[in-house]
């Protein structure tokens, strides 16, 4: 059972958590709901849901339970069954939604949005995001770089219609040394390309698109905290993994930011998923 103690949340704060289930039948069967009980979400987004929309709207209201008393799920499924699917869940009525980054690109079941009411009734747009995870000298490899293409191209826009907006989810990359415990080992392979780093630099930079890392900016300059590890040998024990789940948002919001924590399980045996929960307080 994946349990966490209860974190209490400050008045006018808005909590957003965001994982990779790695399927949500999967996660459900896996007991999300325990990690979900404790922890005061209001909006959660999820990926690779893996899953038609009826199954998703069944098992992520079990997972939430009684912890909310209204459930709404907006969700993108992958036109390729079983694969991808990227969805937002809130207690929060959505004000408007929106789906798929940019026509004519591959993004079935990779990007969703939703404007939300925050606590002093200012506007917030939450994204929820999965990247491609590429393959070296493949066409996986090239969707990925036309997707990451069409985030630079959009996320001007995205900031410009609301200055409190904030990108949620698995992008597949380490930005840096820091983001990757094996780092020299993957200098080659997709995940950690000098060519994918280099669009992280973009999103960051303040000269640039000016966007923040919200994990990075309150862990500081130290390796992790990772989010992901591989099922296989023994790399969630000896904390072998990798940092690619982010919340990155605009400065705006970034400095509404209080808190930003790695839900990492006790166990290796209590993990509902091969990803952990990012989960990151926002007071307005």
């Amino acid at each position: 059972m994946h349990t966490n103690a209860a974190d209490p949340k400050a008045d006018n704060t808005l909590r957003v958590a965001t994982v990779n289930v790695n399927g949500i039948r999967a996660a459900h069967r896996r007991d999300m709901a325990s990690w979900f009980a404790n922890r005061d979400i209001d909006i959660i987004t999820l990926q690779e849901v893996r899953a038609p929309q009826d199954i998703l709207d069944k098992l992520l209201t079990e997972i939430v339970g009684d912890a909310w008393e209204t459930v709404y799920i907006h969700a993108h499924e992958a036109e390729a069954k079983g694969r991808a699917g990227v969805a937002i869940a809130s207690r929060l009525k959505p004000l408007e939604t929106r789906t798929g980054l940019a026509d004519g690109l591959n993004d079935s079941g990779r990007w969703v949005e939703a404007d939300f009411n925050a606590p002093d009734g200012s506007v917030v747009t939450v994204a929820s995001v999965y990247v491609h995870s590429g393959e070296v000298d493949t066409p996986r490899q090239d969707d990925k770089f036309e997707f990451l293409d069409a985030m630079v191209e959009y996320l001007p826009t995205m900031k410009s219609r609301q200055n409190l907006s904030v990108i949620t989810g698995d992008l597949n990359v380490g930005h840096t040394e820091l983001d990757i415990k094996n780092w020299k080992g993957n200098v080659k392979n997709s995940g950690f390309l000098p060519e994918e780093r280099a669009y992280f630099d973009t999103f960051f930079s303040p000269e640039k698109l000016g966007w923040v890392d919200v994990g990075r900016r309150v862990a500081g300059e130290v390796p992790g905290p990772y989010t992901w590890w591989s099922y296989r040998g023994k790399a969630f024990d000896n904390d072998a993994g990798w940092r690619i789940d982010y919340q990155a948002a605009t400065p705006q919001l970034a400095d509404k930011v209080t808190k930003a924590v790695v839900d990492r399980a006790p166990s290796y045996d209590t993990r509902f998923s091969d990803h952990s929960p990012l989960v990151v307080d926002y007071q307005f």
